[in-house]
């Protein structure tokens, strides 16, 4: 039985003053009332609290973005009563903040305990002598963060327009989103955002445990590991050792060994025989291991941890491509296998950190895997995020792309003390996350190199990156003493002679949608150009990147997201609810991709069509050409997989939970076999199939040129073998043959449904002449009550053939795709929350 005992502190109370009030009229005195104090829970959030008790509009409705504003200017005060436990003279009573947003004074029983300003970095005090038996009140006040910065001057450049030149986030460990950003609200939060309790501790304490893969034999049939235990002693504790237990998902024990401890430090070594390693879903199981280590004295467990973790090698590929002359491969190698990144970036998945619970994340993952990916990046200017994203992403073989918190701004490594808060976040971070199997990657920031990079150019000038003390240095040196196991990158993107080079590293290609000069090795200097033919998603045909993590489209949520968050007067195109959901300017970026793709929009339904098909296709087109670049191109991470709230952005999930019509186009661009095609430069096209699969496969496919009116021009059958993890033409039509026009459609299936249909169209959708009926045969088919079973024909071709069920928590099968002339297709709808009834289901076209 262990000595130690957590208490948490959930139930708060929550007040504002005016800045210096709180502490004037004695907010923290444990004897001041709680009147005009409001309920709140840690962890926590003020923009909610105030929500609920009618202080502000719901943040998220309307325009409300704008009523909420003062919050961020107000001195904020929490405050709970707890009873100290009863302690023994060899025990000490810890008072612990996971973390605590940002600027935080706290004060316990009326005396100042100590300051915190990192909201990315846990606060621990020792309250032995402070706290009373009984009750104790302790209280945190939170600062406004602008006003704590208030005499920095900003240095060299900045981006995001004017929000950084007045809130001066870059000096700010805080989340750097919530001042807003090209698809998010300015709405910085305050408070208590991780958990806080008070435990005992006795005699002496874990302060790390350590997990790691040393070595993997290449037959996979045999691991070396190691587990590292650092140990604080503060008493008498004699004769320390820990008691180390490794348990399989089946209930094997693969270890159970006791370790001294000498000098507050253990260590163990073993080999395990077979061990199940984990791996990304396309390779096999994310298997995982039940680690326990007991901190014993005598015949005392004097503390313990419990870790889930896994074993697995992770490594960073970046030898000299062979066929591609001057440039490197940049790949992720798994276990000993190279594998190609299929994935999407990661941004808070709500504006109020705090209130994201597993419930949540789950419910995002789970849809990141059921679209094929495998990695998801952690972008930089969000948070590291709370634990269950981690062990969610462990469970479901998703490996983290993690960045460090820093992005799109200089950072002032001149100021001692904030190189010291970055040092102190960075080891905190990297000792919390570094158990986790899903881990793949430390990244020092989002974008801060090839910005500064880009100022200079214009600029005509060679200032040095303000922040390369962190990325260059702090950051690899802590990556490399912490959590050697892990491959460290300084920033995304970088490599190559500049940091967005296609010859080395990682390449973010905005060419596409913002009409960024492309960089096929140094960045030019060129004008933004956002013409239909600068942005058109045909471009990314021109990026040879060796891994693209960051690309995309933007595009409406679901009418049904729409209807929640605009009035019924503001639902329509241009009013001023819906343009407040543009964050990126100018508002009608968009239209230059419309217009080429599928027109320009009369209506909001239209304007919901028109631009999650012009995402939709324009996402498969780039993944597809990345993906038939493999090996030489490694990685394909879409900006961006989800939305901190109701807007128009890059997600592929809004808010909510709707997908969007490219989550269903990207689910099958990104199968682990997939064949597409591909439209050369002398008019013919051939057909590739990337396998992602361990394993050598037999591609039985036919394909078919038809008519949109039915007609069947002609057919081929194809057989091919294509080799494990490889790529491979398996077929090709020159021009000749194809005596095509905007009449036709180039179509593939597999006999064996080895690889998702797929298709190739000789015109842009907008001019594609065929005629669409103005109805379908439907047949809604009541499986259970939480299933339903929607067959689906017709007798000409349909394109963006959708079904909507307004209930965020709906699955399909499949979603947003075309139906052939005569062709049959059975969708399955699932509801495990909601009980599901045919007339829920609504079945559009276009």
């Amino acid at each position: 039985m262990t000595s130690n005992i957590r208490v948490p502190l959930r139930r708060w109370r929550l007040k504002d003053f005016d800045e210096g009030e709180g502490a004037a009229t004695r907010a923290f005195d444990p004897l001041s009332t709680d009147d005009g104090w409001i309920e709140v829970a840690a962890p926590g959030d003020v923009y909610l609290a105030l929500a609920a008790v009618g202080r502000i509009p719901d943040p998220f409705s309307d325009r409300a973005e704008q009523a909420c504003a003062w919050v961020k200017d107000r001195e904020w005060w929490w405050r709970t009563d707890f009873d100290a436990p009863d302690i023994a003279n060899d025990q000490r009573l810890i008072l612990d903040f996971e973390g605590l947003d940002t600027y935080a004074a706290i004060w316990l029983n009326g005396d100042l305990l100590g300051r915190s300003d990192n909201m990315f970095r846990a606060v621990r005090f020792d309250v032995t002598a402070r706290a009373r038996r009984g009750r104790n009140r302790l209280a945190v006040c939170f600062s406004p963060p602008s006003s704590m910065v208030a005499d920095q001057k900003m240095p060299l450049w900045s981006i995001i327009g004017d929000p950084i030149q007045q809130t001066k986030r870059n000096f700010i460990r805080k989340a750097q989103f919530g001042w807003g950003w090209d698809w998010g609200p300015s709405l910085p939060t305050v408070g208590i955002w991780k958990p806080v309790s008070i435990r005992t501790e006795t005699s002496a304490a874990l302060q790390s445990v350590k997990f790691t893969t040393l070595d993997l034999s290449t037959t996979h049939d045999r691991a070396k590991i190691s587990v590292e235990i650092e140990v604080e002693v503060f008493g008498d504790a004699q004769q320390l050792s820990a008691q180390v237990a490794l348990i399989g998902s089946a209930g094997d024990n693969c270890i159970d060994q006791n370790v001294t401890v000498r000098n507050g430090r253990g260590r163990l070594e073993a080999t395990l025989e077979n061990p199940r390693l984990w791996w990304t879903p396309e390779l096999g199981e994310p298997a995982r291991y039940a680690l326990t280590v007991a901190l014993n004295s005598q015949d005392r467990t004097l503390d313990q941890r419990a870790l889930m973790v896994g074993i697995r090698t992770i490594a960073l590929d970046q030898s000299p491509d062979p066929e591609e002359q001057g440039a490197t491969f940049f790949r992720f190698v798994l276990n000993g296998v190279p594998i190609f990144a299929r994935g999407a970036c990661w941004i808070p998945a709500s504006s109020f950190v705090a209130a994201v619970d597993e419930a949540h994340y789950r419910r995002l993952l789970e849809a990141a895997v059921e679209a094929n990916m495998n990695m998801v990046r952690v972008w930089g200017g969000g948070v590291y995020e709370h634990d269950a994203f981690y062990d969610l992403c462990d469970e479901l073989g998703l490996l983290v792309w993690q960045d460090f918190m820093f992005a799109c701004a200089p950072y002032p490594e001149h100021d001692p003390l904030f190189v010291d808060n970055v040092a102190a976040e960075v080891a905190y971070q990297i000792e919390r996350l570094r158990h986790h199997p899903s881990l793949a990657l430390w990244c020092g920031n989002n974008e801060n190199q090839v910005v500064q990079g880009f100022m200079n150019a214009l600029k005509k000038r060679n200032d040095p990156l303000l922040g390369d003390l962190f990325y260059a240095q702090m950051m690899p040196a802590a990556v490399a003493k912490l959590d050697p196991t892990t491959p460290y990158w300084p920033g995304s993107p970088f490599g190559g002679p500049s940091a967005n080079s296609m010859i080395a590293g990682d390449v973010h290609d905005w060419t596409v949608w913002h009409g960024m000069p492309p960089v096929p090795v140094d960045r030019p200097v060129g004008k933004f150009d956002l013409s239909p033919e600068s942005v058109a998603y045909t471009r990314y045909a021109e990026d040879s990147g060796r891994f693209i993590s960051e690309y995309g489209i933007q595009a409406s949520p679901v009418m049904t997201t729409l209807m929640r968050c605009l009035p019924e007067d503001q639902r329509y195109l241009s009013s001023p609810a819906l343009l407040n959901r543009i964050k990126d300017r100018p508002k009608n970026k968009v239209d230059a991709m419309l217009v080429s793709v599928t027109g320009m929009p009369r209506t909001l339904e239209q304007y919901v069509d028109y631009t999650q098909i012009t995402q939709a296709e324009g996402l498969k087109f780039g993944i597809e050409h990345f993906r038939r670049r493999k090996p030489h191109c490694s990685g394909s991470l879409i900006w961006q997989l989800n939305d901190c709230w109701p807007g128009v952005s890059w997600s592929l999930i809004d808010y909510y939970g709707f997908a969007k019509a490219s989550s269903f186009y990207v689910r099958r661009a990104y199968a682990p076999v997939m064949a597409s095609f591909k439209a050369t430069d002398d008019g013919s096209v051939e057909l590739w199939v990337v396998n992602d699969s361990l394993n050598s496969i037999e591609a039985e496919l036919e394909v078919a040129l038809k008519t949109f009116s039915g007609e069947r021009v002609w057919s081929d059958s194809v057989a091919k073998s294509v080799g494990a993890n490889q790529v491979a033409v398996v077929w090709r039509s020159d021009a000749t043959r194809l005596d095509v026009d905007s009449r036709h459609v180039l179509t593939v299936r597999a006999h064996n449904n080895l690889v998702p249909p797929n298709r190739h169209f000789f015109a842009p959708i907008k001019d594609l002449n065929r005629i669409t009926p103005s109805s379908m045969e439907i047949e809604i088919e009541q499986s259970g009550a939480h299933e339903l079973a929607v067959h689906l024909s017709s007798k000409a071709y349909l394109y963006f053939v959708h079904l909507l069920v307004a209930d965020e928590r709906t699955r399909f099968s499949d979603n947003y795709f075309d139906l052939a002339g005569g062709e049959k297709r059975t969708v399955r709808i699932t509801n495990e929350s909601a009980p599901l009834r045919r007339d829920d289901v609504v079945v559009r076209w276009r």
